[in-house]
Parts: C-alpha cells; sequence; structure tokens
C-alpha cells in the first residue's frame, strides 16, 4: 500500500502546478463531508489512547462517501520533536505523517493536519513561539511539493495565555512562514479561547486571500459531554440529556451561528466546521438525531465539516470487533434533514422593560466597575472597568423557578454600544457551586438589536430560586437588553412527526396494570407522555413484543411514540 502510495503521490504532484491550486471556496466545497481521525496523532503517542493509525480506516472512510480526513497531530512530545533551539521534529515520526497523508489521497481523500495539543504553547506563549514557528517552517518545507488536495491547519482551539490578541499575531507569523514555500494552499484559521464561536469576535484576519475558517461546535455542552470524565466530575450529573430535535432546539443552533454566517459574508471567507460530535454516553437516539440535524444544516449554509470522531468515544466505527455503528453513518450521510418535532410553550417569566428592572440586578467583583440604567424600555449596562474575568460583571434576575426534567428556553432581544461584543449568559443555581443548569451559552451582539436564544432541560433537581445570568465582564462595551422571556417548552402531540403506527398491535385499550405491545421489531426506544407532553416511561426495545407496566401512572390519557434512527411513530391509549 505504501508503494501504491507514492506512485499515486507523484503522478498528482507532477499535474498540479502552483497556479492550479482551487481557491478557498472551492476548496471548502472539496472538502464537503469529513471526519477526524481523533484519539491517535495527538495522543502522547500514537498508542497512548488505545486507538492506533491502521491504512484500512481511510479506506472506509473513503468507501462510505467522506471527502476528507482531518488529522489531529501533537508534534511536541520528547519522542517526536526537540524542545531546544532548532526545534527540528525528528525525521521518523515526519515520515510516519507523510505515510497518513500519501494513504488518505490514495484513498481520494483530503488530508488536513494540524498542531493539536501544544500545552507548552498555551501555558507560554511567548517563550514557546520560536519552537511554535520553526515546527510550522518544517512541515510547510516537507510537504511544498504536494497536491492542493492537502490542507494546513495552523493550531486547534488556541486558549489560556494564548489570548485572542496574541494568537491574531502568532497566526500572521506563522502563516507567513508558511507562504514561503506554500504560496497557493489553502490554510485554515481558528479562533481564539478554545475554537468555539465565542473567540470569533475577537478574530482579525490577515491580508491572504487563500484561508477557511475553521470553528468547532459541541453545543449543547450538557448533551454532547454528557458522563466525559475529562469535562469534570459533574458531567455525570448530565447524564440522561436528550436532544429531541424541536423547534427550540434548532433555533438555539441557527441563532448562535447567526454572527458566524455574517462574519463569512463580511470577510469573503468560507466556514469549515471542524469538529462536532456527541459522546457515546447520550442515548444513540437523541446523538443521531442531533448529528442528522448539524450535519444537514451545515450543508445547507454551504459550511464544509469533519465530524468528531472516527474509532474512539465519539466514534462510528469499534476498532475490537471491526463494525460500524450505521444509525450514527447514516446520521452523518444519508438521513435527510427531519422535520422539527413542534412544542407547545408555557411562558415562566417576560419583561419588555416598559415598567422598569423587575427586580434586575448588576454585581461587580475583581475589581470591575459599571452601572445599571432603566431607561427607554430597556436595561443598559455601562461598564468603564470590565474585570478580567466575564463573572466579574452580571446581570442577575434570581427567584426564577425550575422544575426537574422539563424544558425551558430563554429568548431576549439585545444589543451593544460597539460592534462586536461577545459575552455568555446562562440559567444556574443562586448560591454555591453556582451551577449552570443550561450550560454556559456564548452570544456575539452587534450594533443593532436581535433576537437570541437558548434551550436546556432541567437536569438537577427542583430549584425555586435559580437565577438568569448575563456575564458581561472582562469588557468595557456596554451592554443593552430589550426583551427576554423564559418559557416552559412539551412535546406538541400533534406534530408531523407523529404518525399513526398502523403495523404494531397493542392491547388492551383502556389498559390497568400492563399494556402488551407487538411489532415492534423496527424501533429502538418507547416514550410514554401523558396528555401534557411530560415523559412519564422511556424504554429501550430489544424484542419484537413488550409487557409494559402502567400500574404505577395515574388514570388518563397517554400518548406512545415508537422510534428509530429516522422516524416517530406513535399511539394513544387509556390508563384505566
Amino acid at each position: 500500500e505504501k508503494a501504491y502510495s507514492t506512485v499515486i503521490l507523484v503522478f498528482v504532484v507532477c499535474f498540479v502546478s502552483a497556479q492550479d491550486f482551487a481557491n478557498p471556496f472551492e476548496m471548502n466545497e472539496r472538502l464537503g463531508r469529513g471526519i477526524n481521525m481523533g484519539n491517535t496523532f495527538e495522543a502522547p503517542s500514537e498508542t497512548a489512547w488505545s486507538n492506533p493509525w491502521k491504512p484500512e480506516y481511510f479506506r472506509i472512510m473513503s468507501e462510505l462517501g467522506f471527502s476528507h480526513v482531518r488529522i489531529p497531530i501533537r508534534w511536541t512530545t520528547p519522542e517526536r520533536s526537540m524542545n531546544t533551539d532548532p526545534y527540528t521534529i525528528y525525521p521518523d515520526f515526519l515520515n510516519r505523517i507523510q505515510e497518513v497523508v500519501d494513504t488518505a489521497l490514495m484513498y481520494g481523500l483530503h488530508p488536513v493536519i494540524n498542531m493539536h495539543h501544544h500545552e507548552e504553547l498555551f501555558d507560554d506563549p511567548d517563550e514557546q513561539k520560536q519552537r511554535f514557528i520553526s515546527q510550522w517552517t518544517q512541515i510547510a518545507d516537507h510537504f511544498k511539493d504536494y497536491p492542493d488536495s492537502l490542507i494546513f491547519e495552523v493550531l486547534n482551539e488556541p486558549h489560556n495565555n494564548l489570548t485572542a490578541e496574541k494568537w491574531n499575531l502568532f497566526f500572521a507569523d506563522a502563516l507567513s512562514e508558511i507562504r514561503k514555500t506554500n504560496p497557493q494552499r489553502v490554510v485554515m484559521i481558528g479562533t481564539a479561547e478554545w475554537g468555539g464561536l465565542g473567540g470569533l469576535s475577537k478574530l482579525e484576519l490577515p491580508d491572504d486571500d487563500r484561508l477557511i475558517l475553521t470553528i468547532h461546535y459541541y453545543n449543547p455542552f450538557q448533551f454532547t459531554h454528557q458522563g466525559a470524565s475529562w469535562s469534570g466530575d459533574h458531567t455525570n450529573e448530565w447524564l440522561g440529556t436528550e436532544w429531541n430535535n424541536t423547534d427550540s432546539e434548532r433555533q438555539t443552533v441557527m441563532d448562535e451561528f447567526a454572527y458566524a454566517k455574517n462574519y463569512s459574508e463580511q470577510h469573503n471567507i468560507p466556514i469549515h466546521v471542524g469538529e462536532f460530535g456527541a459522546y457515546s454516553t447520550a442515548d444513540l437516539e437523541s446523538r443521531v438525531r442531533w448529528t442528522t440535524f448539524m450535519s444537514r444544516w451545515f450543508e445547507e449554509q454551504g459550511f464544509s465539516w469533519a465530524y468528531w470522531e472516527f474509532s474512539a468515544g465519539f466514534g462510528i466505527y469499534n476498532p475490537s470487533n471491526g463494525q460500524l455503528l450505521m444509525p450514527l453513518v447514516d446520521a452523518l450521510l444519508n438521513n435527510p434533514m427531519p422535520e422539527p418535532v413542534g412544542q407547545s410553550i408555557e411562558t415562566i417569566y417576560e419583561n419588555t422593560f416598559e415598567n422598569g428592572g423587575d427586580g434586575w440586578s448588576l454585581q461587580t467583583q475583581g475589581g470591575a466597575s459599571a452601572s445599571l440604567k432603566e431607561e427607554n424600555s430597556q436595561i443598559r449596562i455601562e461598564i468603564s472597568e470590565g474585570g478580567t474575568e466575564t463573572w466579574h460583571v452580571q446581570l442577575v434576575k434570581s427567584g426564577i423557578a425550575l422544575q426537574h426534567d422539563e424544558m425551558y428556553r430563554v429568548r431576549f432581544n439585545a444589543a451593544s454600544a460597539n460592534f462586536p461584543r461577545t459575552f455568555t449568559t446562562y440559567v444556574g443555581k443562586a448560591s454555591s457551586p453556582w451551577s449552570a443548569y443550561s450550560g454556559h451559552n456564548s452570544v456575539t451582539l452587534s450594533d443593532f438589536e436581535y433576537q437570541h436564544s437558548y434551550s436546556f432541560t432541567m437536569g438537577a433537581n427542583t430549584d425555586n430560586n435559580a437565577r438568569l445570568v448575563f456575564d458581561l465582564g472582562n469588557s468595557d462595551i456596554d451592554f443593552i437588553l430589550k426583551y427576554i422571556t423564559l418559557e416552559k417548552l412539551s412535546f406538541d402531540n400533534t406534530s408531523v412527526l407523529y404518525q399513526s403506527a398502523s403495523s404494531v398491535r397493542f392491547y388492551p385499550n383502556p389498559a390497568h396494570q400492563f399494556l402488551y405491545i407487538e411489532n415492534i421489531e423496527n424501533y429502538s426506544s418507547l416514550i410514554v407522555y401523558n396528555s401534557n407532553g411530560v415523559k412519564k416511561i422511556h424504554r429501550f426495545i430489544d424484542d419484537s413484543s413488550l409487557e409494559l407496566p402502567i400500574e404505577s401512572l395515574p388514570v388518563g390519557l397517554y400518548l406512545v411514540n415508537l422510534a428509530n434512527n429516522k422516524n416517530v411513530r406513535s399511539f394513544r391509549f387509556i390508563k384505566a
């Protein structure tokens, strides 16, 4: 295979000259659908995280229909490179990466190679900058004669002491070195503050017309990272969080990407979603719904994307038995965009600020200084000193009642005094440990009023004194809040997704102790809702029939939803 790869590569290089290199928009279209070869080369060693690379993985990716593979790489371990000047990358490792790149090209995949987990750079950027630049000089020189199908991504998720301001400078300097040997190659630029949407407002693009903007997206985080131990012990509290493809959940995604789409248009730069995925501890049905919507919606926007990842905790392939997780494969590559699940809405709290702030308060810490003004049917937070953390300036509304296992949505209209301005908002506990029940939602404001939203399921115990919070610190740009509402959401049982389960047999109806359900071999899960849309029973299906105990249910009308990775079918029964 390796010899064949070299022959193919030489052939391609001979017929691709610099002037034939695709422009970024053409390249983004060619990239299309991709997947990460994760937990492999970004590990301290290739086998450290029990997911070593195998050439057949790229064959599988190509045969499934992926167009590119993102290859995260940690270059800085002592076995791979020198940590002192001249910071040489050892030939054995560079040749190993070349073998991987060659294999991707042999199977018709566009390889994206990056610099991943450069922890030393994040901790001490000024001290490590020379090493960072030197290694990119070496990588670029090594691959300078490769076809345009090879993409460079300069750094994964800049954060910590590599601030947004420093990242703008570091990227420009690295790009300058890359351009000496790769003047036409498309290069990906990510955002500071962990590579997500929140850092985009601080990104300054260099004067270069061959860039693609890459963004990572894992929202809602409490769904995608439930049970993920590396994100903290509290992630076990999120276990059981579902994603149901509701209008409100989908609208949150659209709202969060609104600024990125505007940025792309204003700066004439295409968008690549370099990472998105839901960890395996989430229920498979929710993962399939989330992944299907994300994949199709990204494509509708003209984004290329790379799912995280192939063969580990988020993956579509099990290396221990050689089996693909087909529901997830279909979600990425085959499922059409589904219709959203309808919901009914109950307003819990609403304020148009026509009659004042209604108990909103301003809290400052860490040397921050700000004032709250109620005027012209709005709240305005004027910030003279924003402190060093976002929570150093907080706009807070307490006394919010949240019930366990209910779904909520927050919608608000806001603007900023200057454009752009990023902050975080959440609904959370009003005392230590100040848990964010909704997760922390990053929002970027414009200087004109725009509606934003986020939704969440209350996984914690009922809290009758929760708080709505806007974290506005680490910035001196004024914040204007013009409208806000908190809504409780329940499933609309008339949704078009709930079609008659005509082939399913259930009896008796009315039922008292047990409901017997037959012919359900094509379904993977069952959920029973009461007449108000509140979930009462959730059961996975592993047989063609089911004896469902219902004696504990109150008397009344119930809806049963039977689901697989593509469809939902329903019927109603009466509990007598």
